[in-house]
């Protein structure tokens, strides 16, 4: 009787539900019980929006389960029967519907439907809810803690003497909210919430507010009951039950900022305190809004898929993005954990404060939060040189968009795992690249007056791509309208407004990056625009165009020369005769630049003859576009070559930096090939080596370049480096590793030393035991660089296992060994015979599995490699069949294929010549 009338309240309602969307037939989809489910779109109807959610959550830390109530205020905009929300993985006990007096619409029990596909619920009320109402939804729920790191899920460490203690924490990001409570988890759907947690006496709770009182209910148990919380999408509220310590620190302004740790690592938490304080006040001058919550917490948790995750209030953290050892952590790990905290803390605002409406513009959280990482430590720890790193991220960007595989910055994405694909270079580093031209074209103050406009516009509500690029145009016409409209007439709009949206929206809905193209006869310079491709599509090209702001030097002038390009081709007239011609300034603009010969020659002689004529960002571009060029079969290998002749003279570690990383790249492909006279004569950067210290004097710049420099030179097994690093190594395995070793050498030692048994043995060791797992990632890294496959091997499945080598390492272990000339096909094999394993471990779509997939084949360089590749992901289609790292992954072997087929002869002759040299030079 009970299910008859269910079905006839069903059908009664029918005509509620649609008329809220006309392309939404009920009945095509069956519930879990066989039932027709009432929606049919993935994502949520619009006319039931949550008000404000009243939870109370109690995680067992020894049942590892967790049971919790959720009280939903609903504000229904149409007449339904129906209430449709998210759930995923929860037991639904008990649903009620209750009207503004939270009295009962029905004395029955109503019936949850369940439609998995979806992750979704619906409730039926037997009573019509009607349009402007207030009703509450009530419901009990339970499920055990995940095993994996979305949702709420279980986390543990290790302490000195060897107890494993465990701690419950959240991260809904971008679509795990619905693992932890039924709810509306969309981030259109903002809502305050009012959090209870229940614990024991020996833990701690957190969430996103502050805690306003602690009761004790009995049996062992308190709740912890936190202020209401601002108004805020589901993903961004967090809740963590944990023993850690912490310490605090209050800003200027009052707010008071904890950093929260295992108790053994509280040391490390000191040195994130200070830079978040810092930052923190920055942020605030720099916007001009003040942080709404009374207190931000950043905790580092011990299992961490991502880096960090913003949370109002409430920020989490890989312990290597948070915690740093001075004894131990290095000059790149402490610009690192700065940059993360930047990055947190400016997803505060963008992101927390103003969000996306939909995930296709979560470029507008992620590219703003990497680019203010580059804003704010410049301004705050300009001693950390980030702006020698910026560059790194727009060649990383630019490697990513000049693939067929590449996607616009707002593109479609509507189920989780199309949303957990958005997380990548695209909306970070290109969205933070973009932002840089557009600041550089704005000018500063036309951009902070644009972006503080933004976010005082949209605050505690969402935006859109255009919403944005609108609030710029605005201030653009106070700031920058007499100085645009003379440089940039064609952009000025109704006569006084430059149409920027329609200069970013070539940016942000059209895929890849422009080549420009530039030939020079006399005071006429002819510039063209194309899509630059690494493998060029047999389609024709000629439909992108892009309005692009192009800045350029001469010979004869000090200063940039500005022009907007907004055609294909365009012709430019010199005030005078130059003898050479660098565009794209400092590589403020995202494009390549591809010169005619002549203009090559120039610039090549120009580097040769008095390189510090250019800047060192010039200097970088110049050689990171020739080699891209080069991939792309657009420039002779020869060319790019003769091109970083003259980076035996250079001193500034980016652009070294950039051609050692070029060469390092190619040994890479090469090495497996064992073609001798390469791969053991890599001796050209010799005067570079000899002259790095094995120590961590100089300023972070130096410290960085000494880095990686004695990396390569022990990789390419140069004596004078092989037998120092051997030296240090024995000198701190007879300290049972009590000495400190140079924290910026302290890896390149370790990968020395793991390359003999006992070397490796005592590395595992000491990885099995130590307390800073900054310190375990280079022993990690070591023994991953071992030459004895057994040991690779044996690396891979204590990551499976997971008990030594925690799960959230394995992607970048699988990496590390892939990337190993001994590991490139055990590490596939692996993956192959492991697949259905990583992926319950690491989602479709995960950060975790793009790297993996990415990682392992990035090696792969012939036709029979590629076949391989393409016939696993062909045998499980169905299950990879949206995931568009699959054709990034193949792509790269074919790009691989294609450099090897056009320049490994060059590369040959041209290694053999300098050795020719060298060993003249040696006589």
């Amino acid at each position: 009787m009970h299910l008859l009338l269910v079905i006839l309240f069903f059908l009664e309602a029918q005509f509620c539900v649609q008329s809220s969307d006309s392309n939404s037939p009920a009945g095509d989809n069956l519930a879990t019980n066989g039932l027709p489910f009432p929606w049919s779109k993935v994502r949520l109807p619009n006319y039931i929006v949550p008000v404000h959610y009243h939870l109370l959550i109690h995680p067992n830390l020894t049942t590892l389960r967790f049971n919790g109530s959720v009280k939903i205020e609903i504000d229904v905009k149409n007449n339904t029967n129906w209430v449709v929300l998210h759930s995923k993985n929860l037991k639904i006990f008990t649903a009620t519907v209750l009207d503004e007096h939270e009295a009962h619409l029905s004395d029955k029990v109503l019936s949850v439907l369940e439609y998995p596909s979806h992750e979704q619920i619906a409730i039926f009320s037997p009573k019509i809810l009607t349009s402007g109402e207030k009703y509450f939804l009530y419901l009990e729920f339970g499920a055990p803690l995940s095993d994996g790191f979305y949702g709420f899920y279980k986390s543990t460490y290790k302490t000195k003497a060897g107890e494993t203690r465990i701690l419950a924490s959240t991260h809904f990001e971008p679509t795990s909210a619905r693992m932890a409570l039924p709810c509306f988890d969309e981030p259109i759907f903002k809502a305050n919430y009012t959090v209870r947690i229940r614990r024991g006496p020996s833990h701690i709770a957190l969430s996103n507010m502050p805690l306003e009182q602690t009761v004790e209910i009995g049996n062992g148990l308190f709740e912890d009951q936190f202020e209401v919380s601002v108004k805020m999408s589901s993903y961004l509220l967090a809740f963590i039950v944990c023993d850690f310590r912490s310490v605090s620190g209050m800003t200027a302004t009052g707010i008071n900022i904890s950093i929260y740790a295992v108790p053994e690592k509280w040391h490390q938490t000191h040195y994130a305190l200070e830079a978040a304080l810092r930052l923190m006040e920055f942020y605030e001058q720099y916007f001009n809004i003040l942080y709404p919550l009374p207190k931000l917490d950043l905790i580092a948790i011990p299992d961490f898929q991502s880096g960090a995750m913003e949370n109002w209030g409430l920020t989490t953290y890989r312990e290597t993005s948070l915690l740093y050892d001075p004894d131990i952590s290095s000059a790149s790990d402490k610009l690192w954990v700065t940059m993360v905290i930047g990055h947190e803390l400016a997803h505060q605002w963008f992101g927390n404060l103003v969000t996306m409406e939909w995930w296709n513009d979560i470029w507008l959280n992620e590219g703003f939060a990497r680019y203010m990482e580059f804003v704010s430590l410049e301004a705050v720890y300009p001693e950390l040189k980030v702006e020698d790193h910026f560059l790194d991220t727009c060649f990383g960007a630019i490697g990513r968009d000049s693939l067929n595989s590449s996607r616009p910055i707002s593109s479609l994405a509507e189920n989780p795992t199309q949303i957990k694909e958005m997380f990548d270079t695209v909306s970070y580093d290109k969205g933070a690249c973009i932002l840089h031209m557009l600041r550089n074209f704005l000018t500063n103050e036309g951009f902070q007056n644009g972006i503080i406009r933004y976010l005082r516009r949209f605050r505690y509500s969402n935006a859109r791509n255009e919403d944005l690029w609108d609030s710029l145009i605005k201030v653009c016409h106070f700031i920058c309208c007499l100085f645009l409209s003379y440089i940039y007439n064609s952009y000025r709009f109704a006569g006084e407004h430059i149409d920027l949206k329609k200069i970013m929206y070539t940016w942000t809905i059209q895929k890849g990056i422009p080549l420009i193209t530039v030939k020079r006869q006399g005071r006429k310079l002819y510039i063209g625009q194309e899509r630059f491709l690494k493998i060029v599509l047999p389609d024709d090209p000629s439909c992108y165009l892009w309005h692009i702001p192009l800045a350029y030097k001469t010979s004869h002038s000090d200063h940039e020369v500005k022009h907007i390009l907004t055609t294909k081709s365009d012709v430019l007239t010199l005030d005078e005769e130059v003898d050479w011609v660098k565009l794209n300034s400092d590589m403020n603009g995202y494009y390549i630049v591809h010169y005619d010969e002549e203009g090559w020659n120039a610039l090549t002689e120009l580097l040769s003859a008095n390189h510090t004529a250019l800047s060192f960002k010039d200097r970088a571009s110049l050689i990171h576009n020739a080699f891209q060029l080069v991939t792309a079969g657009r420039l002779s290998l020869n060319r790019a070559l003769d091109l970083i002749g003259y980076l035996k003279s250079e001193t500034h570690n980016v652009p070294l930096l950039q051609g050692l990383g070029y060469l390092q790249s190619f040994y890479k492909l090469i090495d497996k090939r064992n073609i001798a006279d390469v791969t053991h004569n890599l001796k050209y950067f010799r005067d570079v080596i000899d002259k790095q210290s094995w120590s961590d004097d100089g300023m972070v710049s130096d410290r960085r370049l000494r880095e990686e420099v004695l990396s390569l030179a022990c990789d390419f097994d140069y004596p004078p480096c092989l037998e120092k690093a051997k030296q240090l190594y024995n000198s701190w395995v007879e300290s049972n590793g009590t000495i400190s070793l140079p924290t910026d050498v302290s890896e390149t030692v370790y990968m020395v030393g793991a390359q003999d048994d006992s070397g490796w043995a005592y590395l595992l060791e000491k990885y099995g035991v130590s307390m800073c797992e900054t310190e375990k990632s280079k022993f990690l890294s070591a023994l991953a660089s071992s030459k004895d496959s057994e040991k690779l091997s044996r690396l891979l499945h204590l990551g499976m296992d997971g008990t030594l080598i925690k799960t959230q390492n394995l992607p970048s272990l699988i990496y590390m060994v892939a990337r190993n000339p001994v590991g490139h096909f055990l590490a596939w094999d692996f993956v192959k015979k492991h697949w259905n394993e990583l992926v319950e471990k690491f989602p479709l779509g995960s950060f975790g599995i793009r790297n993996i997939i990415v990682g392992t084949v990035t090696q792969f360089s012939s036709t029979e490699e590629l076949r391989e590749v393409e016939d696993f992901f062909k045998s499980i289609t169905e299950q990879v069949s949206e995931l568009r790292v699959i054709q990034v992954a193949t792509e790269n072997v074919e790009k691989n294929i294609m450099w090897l087929s056009r320049n490994l002869e060059t590369m040959r002759t041209w290694l053999q010549l300098w050795v020719r040299i060298s060993y003249r030079q040696e006589l």
